[in-house]
């Protein structure tokens, strides 16, 4: 590798503000791992702006280099699982969050979170998925676990133009599932419908905005997608269909759950926890593979808003933390 090369680093000034801003960095200044990889594409998730926050609760020590995920070519490694030019990607774990990320030239990692680029995947379409689309990927397995399947009525994806949403709902179609997508953005049910949405309602007939929350509503769904949380999610899950599943993977809307057992007890409604970071390694690659061909869908760069360079994160970052963003956006780190 050269001598030195290109990185995102958030760090912390002197009176003690946090940015961010493109540093050269060495190869020294990676941290400790059995593999070094050229990192190619990565890609921007909620976390990521979080990461370029003070208050984002993501970064514990400064100088640091975010990006959640990441894609690239094998340069060494000191583990025989894994070969130079092999084409690999990392998602989860503690990459860009307690370990140097995928905003950078080069990636020092682990041998156990680097997974082999499937078949069926380029490097930057891996990306265009992402954590984002493989925590949708992960929502879709839980949910078929639990019996969902495109026979059984309608499935409401919401944040739908969201990384996670948009995702879910092209996979979700590519699946045959009529898919019912909420956004609060009034013009993006084109878009939403391109990427496979049957319906696009507003955020509002998820959830009102009252104060109080009727246990048990109306059976519009047999499940859900959600990466929102909050009370958005006790609302539709008073909604459910009897035997139905959420699987709930964000918290956009918040971290509390003001609902009660009803949904749970009277209709038999399972509440699924979404977990990308630290899913089994043997999940993780099944998965993977099932991204790069019958899940794959036909047109996967819908789901790309625009495809960006280190110079632009910052401001790409402040986007995804205020909502100015519709659909992926893509990081390119090499030709």
């Amino acid at each position: 590798m050269t001598q030195s090369f290109q990185a995102l680093v958030v760090d912390q000034t002197q009176d003690g503000a946090v940015q961010a801003e493109v540093r050269s960095l060495e190869a020294s200044h990676l941290p400790a791992g059995e593999v070094l990889i050229r990192v190619a594409y990565s890609s921007i998730n909620y976390k990521d702006g979080l990461a370029a926050r003070k208050d984002g609760n993501i970064v514990k020590a400064y100088p640091f280099v975010p990006g959640i995920d990441c894609s690239g070519t094998v340069v060494s490694s000191e583990d025989s699982r894994f070969s130079a030019g092999q084409a690999v990607l990392v998602t989860g774990y503690g990459l860009g969050v307690s370990h140097f990320g995928g905003f950078s030239e080069y990636a020092r990692v682990p041998a156990d979170w680097v997974v082999p680029l499937p078949d069926g995947l380029t490097l930057k379409e891996a990306m265009i998925y992402g954590t984002a689309g493989f925590t949708a990927a992960l929502s879709l397995y839980r949910l078929e676990q639990n019996g969902v399947a495109p026979d059984q009525g309608n499935i409401l994806v919401t944040g739908a133009t969201g990384g996670v949403g948009g995702a879910a709902i092209a996979l979700l179609h590519k699946q045959g599932y009529h898919v019912v997508a909420s956004s609060g953005k009034a013009d993006a049910h084109e878009y939403l419908k391109a990427l496979g949405a049957a319906e696009v309602i507003s955020r509002e007939e998820v959830y009102d905005g009252a104060e109080s929350i009727k246990p048990l509503g109306k059976q519009l769904w047999q499940a859900a997608v959600d990466p929102v949380g909050g009370k958005p999610l006790a609302s539709l899950l008073s909604k459910i269909a009897y035997n139905g599943a959420v699987a709930v993977s964000g918290l956009t809307a918040g971290t509390k759950l003001p609902a009660t057992v009803l949904p749970f007890i009277l209709r038999g409604v399972s509440l699924l926890g979404i977990d990308s970071v630290f899913c089994p390694y043997d999940t993780r690659v099944a998965i993977w593979k099932r991204l790069g061909s019958d899940w794959k869908p036909e047109r996967l760069e819908q789901l790309v808003e625009r495809e960006i360079g280190l110079a632009d994160l910052p401001t790409a970052l402040e986007d995804i933390l205020a909502a100015r963003s519709q659909g992926r956006t893509i990081v390119r780190l090499a030709d």
